[in-house]
C-alpha cells in the first residue's frame, strides 16, 4: 500500500465511508481540496477489501495519535501508542505524523475557562490578545472580547481581521511569555492566524451590545474593513436559524423570481424552511419556476441571495426582527 499517495488513501476512505458522511467531511474542506479529492475519487481504481481495511486502520491510528498529541504532546502520544500497539508500531505512526500533524498553538489556553483567559490576557498588548483569540474557539474568544474595555474591543477586532500569517518563532515567544505548555511544532512553515473569517465567527457569538460597540468604533477607524466584516456576519444559509415569523416577514418583501433564483442551489433544509412559511400555491409556483429556469450564472444566484441577506440586516437594524446572538439567550422575534 506504500505506492498509494495521501490523496488516494483519502479518496478510498471517502468512498468507503459513503456519500452522506463524505458530504459532511467536504463541508470542512477548501474548494481546492474538494476538487483534488473529487478527481481522485473519479479516477480511483478497484481497491481490495484488504487494502480498504488497512487504510481505515491507518486513519484510525492517525486520529488516535492526534488526540494523544493534543492531550500531552508527541512524547505522551508515543508512550500511549507503545503500550497499545507496541514499540515499533508506535514509532511508525509517530514517524508518519511528524511531518504532517501539527498541534494547534495555544491548545492549553483553549481548555481553560474563558473568564480565566480574560483575566490572564486583559493586561497584555492588543496584538498578543489578538493572536491568542484567533486560535481560541469562537465561543471562548467572544466571551473574552466582550469582557474587554470598548476601546480595546475595536482595536483587537481590527488586528484579528487584518492578521495574515504569524511565524512559528513569534508564536513560540508568546507561548513562553505566557508560560503555556504546548506541543512542539514540527513544521516551520508560517502558521495562519486571524483573518476576516476568524473575527466574523467571534463577533457572531458576542452579545448585541458588544457587537454594536465594536462596529461603531471600527467604522470610524476603518469603514471598508467594517463593511467587509458586516457582509460575512450573516450568510444566506443562516436563514435556517430564523423563526417562522421572521421568514414570513422576509418573504413579503421579495419577489417569487428573486426567491427562485436564491433557492436554486440552496440546501434542501433551507428550501424547506422557506417553503413551509408560504402558501402551497406560492411554493408550487416557485418550485416550477426553479425547474424550468435552466442553467443560471452563479453570480446571479449570489446576487439574489445577497439581496435577501441585505434585507435581513436592514430589518434587524430597524428592529423589525432580532437575530439571536451569543452571550444572552436572545430569541428571534418580530
Amino acid at each position: 500500500m506504500s505506492n498509494l499517495s495521501g490523496k488516494k488513501k483519502a479518496a478510498v476512505l471517502l468512498i468507503t465511508l459513503g456519500p452522506e458522511i463524505s458530504a459532511e467531511i467536504f463541508k470542512h474542506l477548501s474548494e481546492e481540496e474538494i476538487e483534488e479529492l473529487t478527481l481522485e475519487i473519479a479516477n480511483a481504481r478497484k481497491i481490495s477489501s484488504e487494502e480498504r481495511e488497512k487504510i481505515i486502520d491507518e486513519f484510525g491510528e492517525m486520529c488516535l495519535a492526534q488526540e494523544y498529541i493534543s492531550s500531552g504532546g508527541i512524547d505522551y502520544a508515543k508512550q500511549i501508542l507503545e503500550r497499545a500497539l507496541g514499540s515499533q508500531k508506535a514509532v511508525d505512526i509517530i514517524g508518519r505524523l511528524t511531518a504532517s500533524l501539527q498541534v494547534k498553538p495555544f491548545d492549553f489556553v483553549r481548555k481553560a475557562d474563558p473568564h480565566q483567559i480574560l483575566n490572564f490576557l486583559s493586561n497584555e498588548h492588543p496584538q498578543t490578545i489578538a493572536l491568542v483569540l484567533s486560535f481560541l474557539e469562537p465561543e471562548q474568544a467572544s466571551i473574552v472580547l466582550s469582557g474587554l474595555p470598548p476601546e480595546k474591543q475595536s482595536e483587537i477586532t481590527k488586528r484579528i481581521a487584518t492578521m495574515d500569517r504569524t511565524s512559528p518563532e513569534v508564536i513560540r515567544e508568546i507561548e513562553e511569555i505566557l508560560e503555556q505548555k504546548l506541543s512542539s511544532m514540527s513544521n516551520e512553515d508560517y502558521t495562519n492566524a486571524g483573518g476576516i473569517d476568524v473575527i466574523v465567527d467571534i463577533i457572531n457569538k458576542v452579545d448585541r451590545g458588544t457587537e454594536k460597540s465594536i462596529f461603531e468604533s471600527l467604522e470610524v477607524d476603518d469603514p471598508e474593513l467594517t463593511e467587509e466584516i458586516r457582509r460575512k456576519m450573516f450568510v444566506f444559509e443562516d436563514v435556517i436559524n430564523l423563526d417562522n415569523q421572521s421568514i414570513q416577514r422576509i418573504i413579503r418583501e421579495v419577489t417569487n423570481q428573486e426567491l427562485s433564483m436564491a433557492l436554486k442551489v440552496a440546501s434542501e433544509e433551507v428550501s424547506e424552511k422557506i417553503f413551509k412559511n408560504m402558501s402551497k400555491r406560492q411554493a408550487d409556483l416557485i418550485k416550477e419556476e426553479m425547474e424550468f429556469m435552466g442553467p443560471v450564472r452563479l453570480r446571479d444566484i449570489e446576487e439574489a441571495q445577497q439581496k435577501i441577506v441585505n434585507l435581513i440586516r436592514k430589518l434587524e437594524e430597524t428592529g423589525e426582527i432580532i437575530i439571536a446572538r451569543g452571550g444572552g439567550g436572545d430569541e428571534i422575534v418580530v
